[in-house]
């Protein structure tokens, strides 16, 4: 992988494992948050919701990655329908949340895993989930990051971008005037179109297609999905 995508998840371990572990946890609960993250929260919740759709509903047999799996809530309804998942995130502090709220009986079908959602020694996989786990990458970094898991997934990728939206591209431009040490790795935005072309530059093949959007508050998303 590029230097670039090295660089942002290292920036990315670091928020998410120590400067905001806490506020994910919460997040990802059922506590009282601000109306802003209630809407983040909601968002979320529509989303994961939408991109399960696109599985079936009987997932037994079947392996599963959740990439970027968090406090674990998609890893939670992928074995309530039978699936063999690997849990995989690069902040083992959320991962010990997930394993703290998925009911133990579920985890002889988890594999919890801190670190690269794309390292090889994961395995192949019948599926990929990875909700909002790409959304800081530029579009080169997805397309790759794309490219390796498609080798070693049978069926579709199921991943979330930001939209190229006018809200996000103003957020996009104001983020950058902050001191890097005061905000959350930004978020970048694409089309559609950008995410086609930098796979077909990647020589990834496969059917793109766009397959629900969100946006509820300050929570915009939209899901695709890679099919060979």
């Amino acid at each position: 992988m590029s230097s670039s995508y090295a660089k942002t998840r290292e920036r990315l371990e670091h928020y998410f494992d120590r400067t905001a572990s806490k506020t994910w946890e919460r997040l990802t609960s059922d506590a009282p948050v601000s109306r802003i993250r209630q809407t983040v929260r909601e968002g979320r919740d529509q989303m994961r919701a939408a991109m399960l759709a696109r599985l079936p509903e009987d997932l037994t047999g079947k392996r599963v990655l959740d990439a970027g799996c968090g406090a674990g809530p998609m890893t939670l309804e992928l074995v309530q329908r039978g699936a063999e998942v690997v849990a995989c995130d690069i902040s083992q502090s959320l991962l010990d949340v997930a394993k703290s709220r998925i009911p133990e009986k579920y985890h002889r079908q988890i594999t919890f895993v801190a670190g690269d959602m794309l390292s090889d020694r994961l395995g192949h996989f019948d599926y990929v989930m990875s909700m909002d786990s790409l959304i800081h990458y530029k579009a080169r970094d997805i397309a790759a990051a794309l490219g390796k898991l498609a080798a070693r997934t049978r069926g579709k990728i199921v991943f979330t971008v930001a939209p190229k939206t006018p809200l996000l591209s103003v957020m996009h431009v104001l983020g950058k005037l902050f001191p890097r040490s005061d905000r959350s790795p930004r978020i970048i935005p694409h089309s559609e179109a950008r995410i086609a072309n930098a796979l077909r530059k990647a020589g990834v093949r496969g059917h793109l297609r766009p397959v629900h959007r969100v946006a509820r508050g300050f929570y915009i998303s939209q899901a695709m999905e890679l099919e060979p």
